[in-house]
């Protein structure tokens, strides 16, 4: 097939045009960013993987195309939208041609509000590792994945397997029907706790094998179609990961260290190479799903220690002379107090700088209440926050609340916390501390920041 990707410079965009590239299909694509910085890193790998890259101006768009998918930020007046129209070449989103591909696999869909690139890349990483061969498609970039031709956000494996991060921000979900689901949480993040439980409800219907779902969220545990098996399941259709006793894999003798962890399931013992409670949840449900494909839990546990991680997830840009710098892709508010929690068990670091960005007005807007209460809840005594301007991409929006809305309220339950104009005056502020931690979605220039602060603070 012939298939063209505008927004291909995007973490799932550019995973689902390399799949289909190694899988022998002539891809090309183009994207705004590329055209803005033309030795753009994500562009080279794609070429070299034999994609072509065009200008994001129509002129990749041809009727010989079998169809094109567009990234959900390519706005529907764009020259390639408007052409592929006039010509009559098919157009998909990104979120329905996913949609389409976990028809074609025994798909492995793994969602929920947060952890999602972290389980599905974790998920496909023990596959592999015990020689079942899987097909992955995720959103973040998976270290282990990762080399001079693969950016590490896909896998071309040679079985039928195919782990999916399957995110419920545009209501696609319940299109999917995948053979097994792992559900990780439900909280607040790009819709509302009730519309997102209506969706894990239908994806869950839609489920024929195994559904996984986390026994200690209260949120999970109330959807009718986990506590209703339907007609014809099998006794353990459900199986729960968790630490409490309602796990069917429950992590015992829990040991958070600093950058890693310990824990114990059915008798064997894991050691995970990533920090904080929320990441023993993530492997929790990775090991559930794993050992429901015939993986015995002590060949899991060799593997897991294995498991680096994914890019702009916890990922340390300095840690030497007691100053430490990391960047994080945590944006909502589950998301960040998990990650403050984690760094705050660090013990010698006890006056970090937090520099958060966040991603989009809309969201903002909806959540501005939780976010102010997960710093208010998180930040410490000698903790301060920066908060730069709300990242914005483009297209008609209310640009009604602002970052500086949100720092004078926080500032108001007693916390240090300021807004800034900019990246400069930020690491003006965080130069004063021996630990910044940088977070925010979707921005990849926030891993240049935090190199740029590691640099600051290194050579202090």
């Amino acid at each position: 097939m012939r298939i063209f990707f505008s927004g291909i410079g995007g973490s799932g965009v550019s995973a689902i045009a390399s799949f289909m590239a190694a899988g022998g299909h002539e891809v090309s694509g183009s994207d705004r960013a590329f055209d803005l910085a033309p030795a753009h890193p994500v562009a080279a790998l794609l070429e070299g993987s034999g994609i072509r890259i065009f200008p994001q101006d129509g002129s990749g768009i041809d009727g010989a195309l079998d169809f094109a998918v567009m990234s959900t930020a390519v706005e529907a007046g764009t020259a390639e939208v408007v052409k592929a129209k006039a010509l009559g070449v098919p157009l998909k989103t990104r979120p329905e041609y996913l949609a389409e591909l976990s028809r074609e696999f025994d798909t492995i869909a793994v969602t929920g509000t947060s952890g999602k690139s972290t389980a599905s890349g974790l998920t496909a990483f023990l596959m592999r590792e015990l020689g079942l061969q899987p097909n992955f498609l995720g959103g973040g970039r998976v270290k282990a994945f990762k080399n001079g031709q693969r950016p590490g956000n896909f896998l071309a494996g040679g079985s039928r397997w195919l782990v999916m991060e399957a995110c419920e921000s545009d209501g696609t979900l319940v299109n999917y029907r995948p053979r097994h689901l792992a559900i990780l949480n439900l909280e607040l993040d790009h819709k509302g706790i009730e519309e997102t439980a209506r969706m894990f409800e239908k994806i869950a219907a839609n489920t024929s094998g195994l559904r996984i779902i986390n026994a200690d969220d209260a949120n999970l545990n109330g959807l009718q179609v986990i506590k209703q098996k339907g007609a014809g399941q099998k006794r353990d259709a459900i199986q729960k990961f968790g630490m409490g006793p309602g796990a069917d894999f429950r992590a015992e003798d829990l040991a958070l260290h600093p950058f890693g962890s310990e824990f114990t399931v059915r008798g064997v013992r894991f050691k995970l190479a990533l920090p904080g409670a929320y990441n023993v949840y993530n492997a929790l449900a990775a090991i559930a799903i794993v050992s429901g494909l015939g993986g015995p839990l002590e060949k899991i546990a060799a593997a897991l220690p294995r498991f680096s991680g994914i890019e702009r997830r916890f990922d340390i840009h300095l840690n030497a002379r007691g100053k430490l710098v990391i960047d994080d892709f945590a944006h909502n508010p589950h998301k960040i107090s998990s990650l403050m929690k984690a760094v705050g068990a660090i013990k010698e670091q006890k006056r970090v700088c937090y520099v958060f960005q966040p991603h989009g007005f809309g969201p903002v807007r909806m959540m501005k209440n939780e976010y102010i209460e997960a710093f208010a809840q998180n930040l410490r005594s000698g903790d301060l926050l920066i908060l730069l301007p709300i990242f914005y991409q483009g297209g008609t929006v209310s640009m009604d609340i602002s970052s500086g809305e949100l720092a004078r309220a926080i500032a108001g339950r007693g916390k240090s916390a300021v807004a800034v104009s900019g990246r400069a005056e930020a690491l003006r502020h965080a130069g004063s501390r021996d630990c910044v931690v940088i977070m925010g979605a979707r921005d990849e220039t926030l891993s240049l920041l935090a190199g740029e602060a590691a640099r600051l603070l290194a050579g202090k």
